[in-house]
């Protein structure tokens, strides 16, 4: 890896995914780790304010719809935790540079509602909000909002497409200069600049104009996650960045290399959509200080160590082989064998001995299962896999999310960070203010007025 890069090179760009109690499964259960994080604004604040300190892009939280206890031992951070709108407003006072990411769900809501919701907090937060844009993965979301069931996949996303390009209207309706504020004529609007939608769709109808000025960025840039067609052609067609759950780098590449793929057809350029894969730092001062921290984390999982979904994943049946005793022969998966030798090698990796046990290839299994890329070691090892995907064309940045809250965090921004900026990879200052300047992303001409001047320019 090299050790320099001109600053005037592609920069990573790195955000906060927020689980207030680690995305291990067992990281609250660390002595160290806090526990009640997701209900204190005390504790967001900090983490905010930090992630600021550190130059972060963007602190980001998700969202979701229905819940239940039975989530305690696998995924205990999303569980409960605030509503976003309401959280990220909060944060928005507290902080001044850092982007901030609100998660809305379509499905469940009305156009109107999000693009005012979204609106104001741009107001708020002077141009640092963006839209996580999701049509919701839980079923039981569908009994909460008076529903039988959740649609499919299809349906969710015709649903979302005109539903964000309904929004995107709205947000446009006022013109940046349609507030005259004349007090010798009394004129406080210029009504030209006005513009009703009288939009009727497929799913909605909708007459405008919104009653929230145009967002200080205008458009506020819109994110997305999920690996389906239809996810990626709404990342395709709308998104700023597109977060995904890619754990081998292959298969990350090819997801990247697919995604831009499919941006000229909507007249985009490659450097206008970010792709931000999860990553799961596990930092320690050395790889056997972090190694020791995987132990002890490993050794907190709640388990009855149920092998079936392992088994499915690398198509082995685990069923009779000892927990302790070694692992079968690979060459008999039933999947492709270069990736179930990837996997076990991400494992082997993260225990720092290759001759990993059943139940060490588990616990590994445990703590990426959702998805998410996790790495155990010093510095100069995280660092180094994150050069490796940023610059083989994996990545164009990450997802943060630490395996225990906030010393998984401070260690990742106290050590790991300025490796990068000593590498030329990351900032060491922000370079502009709003969320869209973070990502060197223009301000977008208002539609109304673009179509005005393009009307005069013909006549």
């Amino acid at each position: 890896m090299t050790e320099t890069q001109s600053r005037s090179q592609r920069q990573l760009h790195l955000g906060l995914f927020l689980f207030s109690t680690g995305y291990h499964p067992a990281g609250w259960r660390l002595p160290e780790a806090v526990t009640d994080g997701a209900f204190d604004p005390a504790f967001l604040k900090s983490v905010a304010q930090r992630l600021e300190q550190a130059k972060f892009d963007f602190f980001f939280l998700g969202d979701a719809l229905a819940t239940s206890a039975d989530m305690q031992h696998q995924f205990p951070s999303q569980m409960v935790r605030l509503e976003p709108f309401t959280m990220i407003a909060y944060l928005a006072a507290v902080t001044s540079k850092i982007g901030l990411i609100v998660t809305a769900n379509t499905t469940y809501a009305e156009p109107y509602h999000i693009a005012r919701l979204t609106a104001s907090l741009d107001h708020l937060s002077r141009g640092r909000t963006a839209w996580n844009v999701v049509t919701g993965a839980d079923a039981r979301a569908a009994q909460n909002f008076s529903r039988d069931k959740h649609w499919d996949n299809a349906k969710r996303y015709d649903y979302a497409d005109e539903f964000v390009q309904v929004v995107k209207d709205l947000w446009d309706s006022w013109e940046d200069e349609a507030f005259v504020r004349d007090k010798a004529s009394g004129a406080f609007v210029d009504g030209t600049k006005v513009h009703p939608l009288h939009h009727r769709g497929e799913q909605f109808s909708v007459a405008g104009p919104l009653n929230v000025a145009r967002p200080p960025q205008g458009q506020l840039p819109l994110l997305s996650a999920g690996t389906s067609e239809r996810s990626q052609e709404l990342g395709a067609r709308f998104s700023s960045a597109i977060f995904t759950g890619q754990i081998l780098i292959n298969e990350a590449r090819a997801f990247y290399a697919g995604v831009k793929g499919k941006l000229a057809q909507h007249g985009r350029r490659p450097e206008e959509l970010f792709i931000l894969p999860g990553l799961v730092p596990l930092v320690g001062r050395t790889d056997e200080e972090a190694r020791a921290k995987y132990r002890e984390l490993s050794g907190l999982l709640v388990t009855d160590f149920d092998l079936a979904p392992l088994s499915g994943r690398i198509g082995i049946d685990l069923a009779g082989y000892d927990l302790d005793g070694p692992l079968p022969d690979l060459p008999q998966s039933s999947h492709p064998p270069e990736g179930v030798r990837a996997l076990v090698r991400l494992a082997q990796d993260a225990a720092g001995h290759d001759d990993i046990t059943v139940r060490e290839l588990y616990h590994f299994f445990a703590a990426t299962a959702r998805g998410h890329l996790l790495i155990v070691g010093g510095p100069e090892t995280i660092a180094d896999r994150i050069q490796e995907w940023f610059e083989t064309g994996a990545a164009d940045g990450f997802n943060i999310c630490p395996p225990y809250m906030p010393g998984g965090l401070d260690l990742f921004m106290d050590l790991v960070v300025p490796v990068l900026q000593a590498r030329g990879l990351f900032r060491t200052e922000y370079e502009g203010a709003t969320f869209r300047e973070h990502f060197g992303l223009a301000k977008p001409d208002n539609k109304f007025a673009r179509e005005r001047t393009l009307q005069e320019s013909r006549s």
